[in-house]
């Protein structure tokens, strides 16, 4: 039922920047934690960006230590969208992006949705 797609991917030169957009459907409301994740070939999944329900319209940003000051995550203009713009990007962020949003019940996570993903490729 529910479905997450990515847009936004491709291919840049270093110094460069991307913007990737993820759209929920099917169940966009009460999100708890929406983000963005990476993977590489021969690497595990790892986390690069989350936004994390703090209160009535407020999100706490958590940014992985090797995208500080480069990439922002973002909620979209509408609900159920969050959006990671992607600066300064070098060779080594060359990765398949996935959006990932999970549902909390009671402080604990419930249920946890992924995209198909979106590649993107950083060239020197």
């Amino acid at each position: 039922q529910v479905q997450l797609v990515e847009s936004g991917g491709g291919l840049v030169q270093a110094g460069g920047s991307l913007r990737l957009s993820c759209t929920v459907s099917g169940r966009s409301d009460q999100i708890n934690v929406m983000g963005w994740y990476r993977q590489v070939p021969g690497n595990e999944r790892v986390l690069v960006a989350t936004l994390t329900q703090a209160g009535v319209g407020a999100y706490r940003h958590n940014y992985a230590d090797f995208v500080k000051g480069r990439f922002t995550i973002a909620r979209g203009s509408t609900d159920g969208t969050v959006t990671l713009q992607m600066n300064s990007l070098m060779p080594e962020d060359t990765a398949t992006y996935y959006c990932n949003i999970k549902y909390h019940r009671e402080r604990k996570p419930e249920f946890e949705y992924w995209g198909q993903g979106t590649q993107v490729t950083v060239s020197s």
